[in-house]
């Protein structure tokens, strides 16, 4: 609870039951945040009382306004709209508040690995493609829920399952050696992830020439997808790869590097990492020995065909393939193995999956079916469901090669920085190297934060050019905020003193930014029980508005003549970039001093 709620409802517990005479349940003094067009910062709705008080609301809230006025060090002042009680807490609370938190660094983050170990899994690709727009919100989502929650005091292993089996893998693979005369990623100058990834596109290329063939031939379309000789001969691919066939392995391990190493030059832009990666090649195996384990558990069924089905309907679902009738895997097969892996080896009280919003039934299924199997932590799955990312030119193809590819995206993003900045022409101090790291640095806030503003579970519409905006909801405006304040304390070489005592004659603006930066702790608190990076974008985005409206309004900070007042508001300036800082690193990206 916000701390000043707690001690604010302690004293009206006490006032209340003084007044009135009767003492109240704990949940009749509902506080909330007084709303922005009335005076005040506390709120008490009153209704709750009525019955204690046997007055009108308005009276019930005049008498326990005055009492608190008179008896409370925390309230300076109080009005009455209708049955709300506006409580204007005095200007010592803020001023001791402030004192208190200016020399601690990660105000309002928990004690580190105090709340326990969570598990948190994301970007988890296929090696048959590139990363792309998409993975970018998955990536950005997982890398900052993971921040999120360790400054919750959470412990956190941020793990990956990479996909690298299957008919998809298959398909580049086969492609490769039908079309590519032995091009490699040395000597096509392509990263490795988009060499294979071209030859998945050529897969589909004369998958469709074939079946436009087949179909001309008289066969359906659906008899035709089946028939195409090349999708057997991909078939016929991933049945010898699960033989363990050696030249067919051979090649699969040498695709699936050139694509590993692809995928490490594109995490090491995003700037996102992981502790553990996982093969889906490795746990498929331990997930169908699970599965035969249980077949003859009561919820399990095998049918006349051989395959393995488990029913779900007492749980509102339906029934659910676990094994095919020729005794191979499916999706939730292996999700079974690695989830029973990582229980083994780190043994977490929540297990969070980054996934789009099309797998919400999968992972549903996934913990039931580990609970009928008896593991009682699968409890704790949780699915961290978000919407798909569209462009202003519509919706992305993998197998037609339409994709809004990462690196590319990530690049374009880095270069109207480049451009934008040196227009700006504030950079001269900088080295080139210097500034190509600055340029990534602007690129990337640009991307991420407007990727992660955006709630989670929503469809969002993604716009490069309103992203790199330095101006509005942008990661490059808060970022220049960030950098405009430290070119005033840089200014006055301020440093901050080991006591600060703030300035009696501090005015309603200075104690405007004390009083928002004081709700950070509850933000991150509920962004972390949400999973939600916006709640922290979105407030960042609304100190830096604060901010700028506060420099805009009062004299001159620098040019301040009373030390006392001029020290204060130093102090509340370094206070305000630190908290930017620490919000924008709980979304991944870095906040230069100079812009």
């Amino acid at each position: 609870m916000n701390p000043l709620f707690k001690e604010l409802g302690l004293e009206l517990n006490s006032l209340i039951n003084d007044l009135f005479g009767q003492s109240i349940e704990e949940k009749l003094i509902q506080l909330q945040k007084t709303k922005k067009e009335f005076v005040g910062e506390v709120t008490l709705v009153v209704f709750p009382l009525l019955r204690i008080s046997k007055k009108s609301p308005e009276e019930t809230a005049k008498i326990i306004g005055e009492a608190l006025k008179e008896k409370s060090d925390l309230v300076d002042d109080f009005n009455v709209i209708k049955g709300f009680l506006n409580i204007s807490i005095s200007k010592s609370y803020w001023k001791q508040f402030f004192e208190e938190i200016i020399s601690n660094q990660f105000f309002g983050f928990e004690a580190p690995n105090s709340q326990g170990r969570v598990m948190v899994e994301y970007s988890s690709p296929n090696t048959n493609k590139p990363l792309h727009l998409g993975h970018l919100r998955n990536n950005f989502l997982g890398d900052s829920v993971s921040r999120i929650l360790k400054a919750a005091g959470k412990e956190v292993v941020k793990v990956q399952i990479i996909n690298d089996r299957g008919i998809h893998i298959c398909k580049s693979m086969l492609a490769w050696l039908k079309f590519g005369n032995e091009e490699t990623p040395d000597s096509s100058g392509l990263k490795g992830d988009k060499l294979v990834g071209k030859y998945y596109v050529e897969f589909d290329k004369e998958y469709k020439r074939q079946q436009k063939e087949l179909i001309g031939k008289g066969l359906t379309e659906e008899e035709a997808k089946k028939e195409a000789p090349i999708i057997k001969e991909a078939q016929e691919m991933l049945r010898k790869w699960e033989d363990g066939d050696t030249e067919v392995n051979a090649l699969w391990k040498k695709m699936n590097q050139w694509v590993y190493d692809g995928f490490d030059v594109t995490y090491r832009n995003m700037g996102v990492s992981f502790d553990k990666l996982y093969y889906e090649s490795d746990t498929y195996l331990i997930g169908k020995d699970k599965v035969l384990q249980h077949e003859k558990d009561l919820a399990f069924s095998r049918k006349e065909d051989g395959s393995i089905w488990i029913d779900l309907e007492a749980e509102g679902l339906d029934s659910k393939l676990l094994l095919r009738s020729d005794g191979t895997s499916v999706y939730i097969t292996q999700d079974i193995g690695t989830a029973i892996i990582r229980e083994e080896e780190f043994h977490c009280e929540k297990y969070y999956y980054v996934v789009g919003n099309e797998q919400d039934y999968h992972f549903k299924v996934l913990s039931l079916v580990l609970q009928k199997m008896g593991y009682d932590w699968a409890k704790g799955i949780e699915h961290l469901s978000y919407g798909m990312v569209d462009l202003p030119s519509g919706k992305m193809k993998s197998r037609e090669g339409t994709v809004v590819d990462a690196d590319d995206l990530m690049k374009e993003m880095r270069d109207t920085a480049e451009q934008i900045s040196i227009e700006l022409g504030k950079l001269s101090e900088l080295s080139e190297d210097e500034k190509d790291i600055h340029f990534w640095n602007i690129g990337l806030a640009a991307l991420k934060y407007f990727i992660l503003k955006v709630d989670p579970k929503k469809r969002m519409l993604f716009d490069p050019k309103e992203s790199v905006d330095f101006n509005g909801n942008t990661g490059p405006f808060i970022q220049y905020t960030h950098a405009r304040i430290k070119s005033i304390l840089r200014k006055v070489d301020f440093k901050l003193t080991e006591k600060l005592e703030l300035s009696e004659n501090l005015i309603k603006e200075d104690f405007d930014i004390i009083q928002y930066l004081h709700e950070f702790p509850e933000v991150l608190k509920e962004s972390a029980e949400s999973k939600s990076p916006a709640l922290i974008a979105n407030y960042s985005y609304d100190l830096v508005k604060l901010f700028n409206s506060y420099y805009q309004n009062i004299p001159s900070i620098v040019k301040e003549e009373n030390i006392e007042i001029k020290n204060s508001r130093l102090s509340i300036c370094f206070k305000t970039a630190e908290t930017i800082k620490n919000c924008m690193n709980l979304l991944g990206i870095s906040v230069p001093k100079v812009m």
